[in-house]
């Protein structure tokens, strides 16, 4: 394995992550439309949220997340340092440069990663243009460049994606944790055998059948494919195949018959649509 462009064009890009934020406190500053944004992607990440913005200043969509989440505090007021006392994340969305940077500066003399909206060199991380369907999640990032362009990108990919996207991922997370209360371990060669097993599920049914699974179904696909080393089809575990939406496939004559199938194709999207904007 070598290292596929020279080591001195490794820079200028960010590391993106799946940032856990399950019960970590984010304090947002500010309550208009931006903030609005910004409340639903964290609550998304099952996080506990301080909201702090005068009333008068509340989008219709954020005061609509105020009265129905439990997960938020509200204060009606302007921000104060002591807001900042056991916060994990800090985001703010207010027309006051002045006070975004103080705010900013605030934070990384705390060492609190902090996205300031419309300010990129006062951004420890970006929120990109994002893909939402069930635990899928794809964000395209121009880090911080070009949103408007990461959004048009993020939309052409959306188009792209196969009918049931999200459901086959759900069932197959659910077949993956069968699979391994049924072969208990990490690592080793029985780590191996089971992530072998997986990818072969993965490459061998479409989406859309990965999406019909079962309970029942999971346990005879575990019981006639990985007691056996195999993998059987959808017909032999009780499925039945429906007709395949035209969406499922981005062009006529294309077919995506897997999970890879699908990923690679959202991949060469992108690279042939950032190709022809540099052309």
């Amino acid at each position: 394995m070598s290292v596929s462009q020279p080591i001195t064009a490794l820079s200028g890009g960010s590391l993106l992550l799946a940032w856990q934020l399950r019960d970590k406190h984010v304090l947002i500053v500010g309550g208009g439309d931006v903030a609005s944004g910004r409340i639903e992607s964290v609550l998304v990440a099952d996080a506990r949220v301080t909201l702090v913005a005068p009333r008068e200043g509340i989008h219709p969509l954020t005061q609509e997340f105020i009265d129905r989440s439990t997960r938020i505090t509200y204060h009606d007021r302007v921000f104060t340092p002591d807001d900042l006392a056991s916060v994990d994340m800090v985001l703010t969305a207010i027309d006051d440069v002045d006070k975004s940077r103080e705010i900013c500066a605030l934070c990384r003399a705390r060492k609190i990663p902090i996205n300031v909206a419309d300010i990129p060199p006062s951004c420890d991380f970006y929120f990109g243009s994002q893909i939402r369907s069930g635990p899928l999640q794809i964000m395209i990032s121009t880090n911080g460049q070009s949103p408007k362009l990461a959004n048009i990108i993020r939309r052409r990919i959306e188009n792209c994606l196969p009918d049931h996207a999200g459901e086959a991922i759900e069932k197959v997370g659910a077949l993956r944790t069968k699979l391994r209360e049924r072969a208990p371990g990490v690592g080793g060669e029985l780590g191996k055998r089971r992530m072998r097993w997986m990818v072969d599920v993965c490459t061998s049914w479409e989406m859309e059948a990965l999406a019909l699974l079962d309970d029942t179904m999971m346990a005879k696909l575990l019981d006639d494919g990985w007691e056996k080393d195999r993998v059987p089809r959808l017909e032999d575990v009780g499925g039945r195949r429906k007709t395949v939406s035209a969406n499922v496939f981005p062009a006529p004559g294309v077919l995506v018959p897997s999970a890879l199938g699908f990923a690679a194709g959202v991949a060469c999207a992108a690279a042939i649509l950032l190709t022809r904007r540099r052309a």
